[in-house]
């Protein structure tokens, strides 16, 4: 680009001023470490999940009677239809995968904690959103898996008191799940969602680099400038980081393809057997489960199988599930630690972090089997690790010994 061309556009729009800000002169602490591949990744499945969205709209029917056979056009008779719906497919368990690897980083290096709390409620909302995203999506193709799993979800609004016919009533738009609730769900997939969710991402990063990143040692890189106002520890994101993170991109996009290529059923877990026939109410498929990144707070549901009083079992289910995800909104302020990193908390934290990510992983496990009795028993201790995790974490980690943190990032 000219630098007269260059000048004129900064005359009438921040071009240079945006791109210094954000990129080439916004620090990032330089230990940055294989952790911080997977923000730059979700950015990229976000785009993958645009792109494969808008020209999948453009063969697939919302309606009852022509979605299933839409998507099945789209598989055999468009071109490279086959490879646009996997791209999609695969990439919403992607999308999932990287985006809870980034919140473990998250929890690991203390990236909650002040002055970052903010960026933790975005990220947070990001996450909410992509669960409805997900859930509405999940729909659309309009098979057994499908409708079944949508009739179980939306009638969870039904154990609300009061309100929860008259609810699901108007989440369904119907009576029952039919054409209305799939074109409703449709819009919300394609256009209202997709608005907030990248509403949403400019603010998480807008906020990011309002406070700065966070780093492997908890550190934070202002705190030493040169004389030009350069952060000792901080180099310019663009270009180390953007070409750094491109190993990380072709390493992921290795994995990707393998997964579209040759397993993107994954066995079921990411394109459910159920769900490659078509739609019947009248026809209960043997064992409802949600896709897979559903699966923990599923588990959470399914493990409460006792009442309260007057609080039945199913209401509370639902209150502990929505409860396992609002906890996690409030975390910044449940770690009263005075470090943020787990490199330098004590054995008590780092040991329960551990733990907890074994714990999340059995109970996503448990939510794709049947609701046995030692499933259920499963789930139900899974449940009470999941909620003391975070319940006890102003006691233990106020209360446990730290190590000093260096002044300066370490590498």
């Amino acid at each position: 680009m000219g630098p007269k061309l260059l000048a004129w556009i900064d005359e009438r729009f921040p071009l240079t001023s945006t791109w210094e800000a954000h990129l080439s002169k916004y620090y990032a602490p330089k230990n940055f470490n294989f952790w911080y591949f997977f923000g730059s990744l979700a950015l990229l499945v976000l785009v993958n999940q645009i792109l494969t969205g808008i020209w999948l709209t453009m063969s697939y029917v919302p309606s009852a009677e022509a979605a299933f056979a839409s998507v099945e056009y789209i598989m055999r008779d468009v071109e490279y239809g086959w490879l646009l719906r996997y791209m999609h497919s695969t990439g919403a368990s992607a999308f999932f995968v990287v985006v809870y690897m980034h919140m473990f980083r998250a929890l690991l290096y203390g990236s909650y904690q002040k002055p970052r709390e903010l960026i933790w409620i975005f990220g947070m909302a990001i996450y909410l959103a992509l669960m409805a995203e997900g859930f509405m999506g999940y729909l659309l193709p309009w098979g057994q898996m499908s409708y079944w799993g949508a009739q179980v979800i939306i009638s969870l609004f039904g154990a609300i008191p009061v309100i929860g016919a008259d609810l699901q009533q108007w989440v369904r738009g119907d009576f029952l799940i039919s054409g209305i609730t799939l074109n409703r769900f449709f819009a919300l997939h394609v256009i209202a969602l997709p608005i907030v969710i990248l509403g949403l991402v400019v603010m998480h990063l807008v906020a990011l680099h309002e406070v700065g990143s966070n780093n492997p040692d908890g550190v934070e890189i202002k705190k030493h400038k040169d004389e030009n106002g350069k952060p000792l520890d901080g180099i310019g994101f663009h270009p180390y980081y953007t070409v750094k993170d491109i190993v990380g991109v072709i390493v992921f996009l290795f994995v990707f393809c393998a997964v579209i290529f040759f397993f993107p059923e994954m066995n079921g877990y990411f394109l459910e057997h159920a769900n490659f026939e078509p739609a019947n109410g009248l026809k209960t498929p043997e064992h409802i489960a949600p896709v897979w990144y559903f699966g923990a707070f599923y588990s959470i549901l399914r493990a409460i199988t006792f009442s309260i009083g007057p609080i039945d079992a199913k209401l509370l289910g639902v209150i502990f599930m929505g409860a396992a995800i609002a906890i996690l909104f409030v975390l910044p302020w449940l770690d009263r630690s005075p470090v943020k990193s787990w490199r330098y908390k004590g054995p008590i934290f780092r040991t329960l972090i551990i733990l907890f990510a074994i714990d999340f992983i059995l109970l996503i496990w448990l939510g794709t089997k049947p609701a046995t009795e030692t499933y259920t028993l499963m789930a139900q201790l899974g449940t009470v690790f999941y909620f003391g995790f975070f319940l006890l974490m102003p006691f233990y980690s106020a209360m446990e010994k730290t190590k000093p943190v260096p002044e300066r990032v370490t590498g």
